[in-house]
């Protein structure tokens, strides 16, 4: 990360808080600057910061300030233990199914025919695996999480409790007023280092695969639906849906309760506001927001004009009972011309 300390540099930490609340022995960051203000009254120990400032605290002076607390973070506190070992007696596991080394299964864990999981995994209580599932090394799937058969898990995936991943997708045909299931028979597949948050639904595809990329995170209750492809990459934030056959370029960022229309094409790097609805397909760097999503400059000007319509209003009505008035009254140059 290659910081630079700006003061005394022995001295001691032991864990990390938020500029406000940290005490000494304590260390803090700022990567936004909305909490500037707490730098000169912190009572941390050490902050981590881009730029000098003035702080009681020692400094310690890095291009990205965010990432190097992280990497202190998990220095001082680790991530989550899991506190069971080995296999429980209360999971009912296929014969056909095959465990990794050192993968640690709680109670109540189902595993069904042919399933494989690979080595080093978590699996929490209530975890249901279907058929032929596979799951890589090093995967963490917590409470009630559902995998259904034939998906495809890379190594080192988190999926949090009661997400669910290879449901069927919302599609049916219509006939004389009857909605008839559509089968799903692509797959879900999710590459490397994905993490699913709580609550999230990825459905199977109806022709081809639904794919989630290569170090894509989403928030909770997320929905990406039937035959979606995510890049990798990619920030979906909590309540983001994307319908049917949409794809999403790399390192997107859909912010919270964002929908994507089906059938859609979302380029690379996009960024999408939170609450926005995108009916359209969007290039490579756009950045958008409203519903129906635009430029998000744009955007920013018209939704701040909102806050003016009821005064805008009221001139404007002012101004017409103004103009009427002066209709009303015939001059007698007006008369003479009418003549």
């Amino acid at each position: 990360m290659n910081g630079r300390v700006a003061g005394d540099g022995s001295v001691r930490i032991s864990s990390v808080a938020g500029l406000a609340q940290a005490q000494a022995g304590q260390i803090s960051f700022l990567a936004n600057s909305r909490y500037a203000k707490f730098l000169a009254t912190t009572s941390a120990s050490a902050v981590v910061v881009a730029e000098p400032s003035d702080c009681p605290a020692v400094q310690i002076l890095v291009k990205n300030p965010y990432y190097a607390f992280t990497q202190i973070a998990v220095l001082l506190h680790g991530h989550r233990q899991h506190a069971f070992s080995g296999v429980s007696s209360g999971a009912s596991i296929d014969c056909s199914a095959s465990i990794g080394e050192g993968t640690r299964i709680q109670d109540f864990v189902v595993i069904s025919q042919d399933a494989r999981i690979g080595r080093r995994c978590v699996l929490y209580a209530g975890v249901f695996i279907g058929a032929d599932a596979e799951i890589g090394d090093d995967c963490i799937l917590y409470p009630n999480v559902v995998i259904y058969d034939g998906v495809r898990v890379g190594h080192r995936v988190i999926v949090q409790a009661n997400s669910t991943i290879g449901e069927d997708g919302f599609g049916f045909a219509t006939e004389g007023g009857v909605h008839h299931k559509i089968p799903h028979v692509g797959r879900v597949v999710l590459e490397d280092d994905v993490a699913i948050g709580a609550n999230c639904s990825v459905q199977s595809g109806v022709l081809y695969d639904t794919r989630v990329g290569c170090g894509t995170k989403t928030g909770d209750s997320v929905v990406i639906g039937h035959g979606v492809q995510v890049g990798p990459g990619c920030l979906l934030v909590s309540q983001v849906g994307i319908a049917g056959s949409s794809t999403l370029g790399r390192y997107c960022v859909l912010a919270g309760q964002v929908g994507i229309a089906g059938h859609l094409h979302i380029g690379n790097n996009v960024v999408v506001a939170a609450k926005s609805g995108v009916s359209e397909d969007l290039p490579d760097g756009a950045k958008v927001f409203g519903a129906p999503a635009f430029d998000m400059k744009q955007a920013l000007k018209a939704y701040s004009s909102i806050k003016s319509l009821p005064e805008l209003r009221r001139r404007l009505k002012a101004l017409e009972l103004r103009l009427a008035k002066l209709e009303s009254v015939t001059t007698p140059r007006d008369e003479a011309l009418q003549v």
